[in-house]
Order: C-alpha cells, then sequence, then structure tokens
C-alpha cells in the first residue's frame, strides 16, 4: 500500500493475508510494508459503522437446529449455581437463536453469542482431560458443541449427535461465522 493511498483514507484489504477474530479481538496478519497506522484507521472506521448497523436491515443468515439431549453431568450444577431448575435450564437455553460470532479452538468448534444472562456460568476450576465429541457446553456467555473430543473445561449440559465438522462435505464447518442456531430437545 502507498502512502498516497493511506492518506486519501483508502486502505487496500488486499494488504491482509490472514485474519483470526476471537471474543473481543480481531488479529490482522498483513503483508510486508504495509502503513499499520493506515489500516488501524479504517479498521476503526469499519468496526464505527458496524456499531452503527443496527438501523440497517439485517441479513438473513442460515439457520441450523440442533438435537440436543440434555443428560450433560453439569446440566444439575448449573441450575444450581444459576437458581433455576433444571427444567428452567434446558427451556432457556433452547428458547434463544444464536449466533456463530468466530471459530473456536479446534476445527468445527463455533463460539455461540445469544446465551439468555441467566445461564452465564464460569468454566470450570480444572479442565476435563476429555469431552466427548457432541458435547453440548456453556462457559462465560458462549454456548458450543464440541466436535471432536478433546479436553475442555465448560460445563455440559447434553449431547448433541450432529457432525460438526466432516472435511468429506464442500463447507466442512457445519458452523460457520454469521451462522444462526437453535437447538431443541431430542426426540
Amino acid at each position: 500500500m502507498t502512502r498516497d493511498a493511506a492518506a486519501d483514507g483508502r486502505v487496500l484489504w488486499s494488504v491482509v493475508e490472514d485474519q483470526v477474530p476471537a471474543a473481543e479481538t480481531v488479529l490482522l496478519r498483513v503483508r510486508p510494508g504495509t502503513d499499520l497506522r493506515a489500516l488501524a484507521r479504517r479498521v476503526r472506521e469499519v468496526a464505527q459503522r458496524a456499531s452503527g448497523a443496527a438501523d440497517e436491515p439485517a441479513v438473513e443468515r442460515p439457520l441450523v437446529v440442533l438435537p440436543v439431549t440434555y443428560d450433560g453431568p453439569d446440566l444439575r450444577e448449573v441450575a444450581a449455581l444459576t437458581g433455576l431448575s433444571v427444567e428452567e435450564v434446558v427451556a432457556r437455553h433452547v428458547g434463544a437463536t444464536y449466533t456463530v460470532a468466530f471459530g473456536g479452538f479446534m476445527p468445527g468448534f463455533a463460539y455461540l453469542v445469544g446465551l439468555d444472562p441467566a445461564l452465564v456460568v464460569p468454566r470450570l476450576a480444572t479442565p476435563r482431560p476429555r469431552v466427548p465429541a457432541g458435547s453440548v457446553a456453556v462457559a462465560d456467555r458462549f454456548t458450543a458443541v464440541y466436535p471432536a473430543s478433546t479436553p475442555g473445561g465448560w460445563r455440559l449440559l447434553g449431547t448433541c449427535p450432529t457432525r460438526l465438522f466432516d472435511v468429506s462435505r464442500d463447507e466442512p464447518a457445519l458452523l460457520t461465522p454469521g451462522t444462526r442456531v437453535r437447538f431443541e430437545v431430542a426426540r
């Protein structure tokens, strides 16, 4: 990017080689020689416009409905921590429509926002050495489904049989940023 492009406020997004979104930040890896101050100004402009975008019509994103058997080992503890009954925890968890905010620490793991504030609970003090694939969990203000067996410190509410990551699909990850998600009690 040239200094002239930066001077007139145009920052070419082509300098961004990779981006890694997280809960509160986004990491941008850019080409060597990029004017970082100009890029930072452009990012701030985009963020300011996005924060005012509530008045703009929303683009309807795909909806994925995931069946859950609410049988998780932490379901009763989440109820106790929140002061709700087990039935209320389940009702509040299935009562929301979530949005994939960003991908997580492994392929197919999606951080979902939109969790009922009454269900916000801390992570476990000590992570489990193994969380089974398909575990539906909550931690802090997020909910998620573990796509594969892995260590983890989230509180487990139930299990979901849906395969979230499959390299044989055209789009391997079922839940990508912006996708809307609803959970339903498995029949």
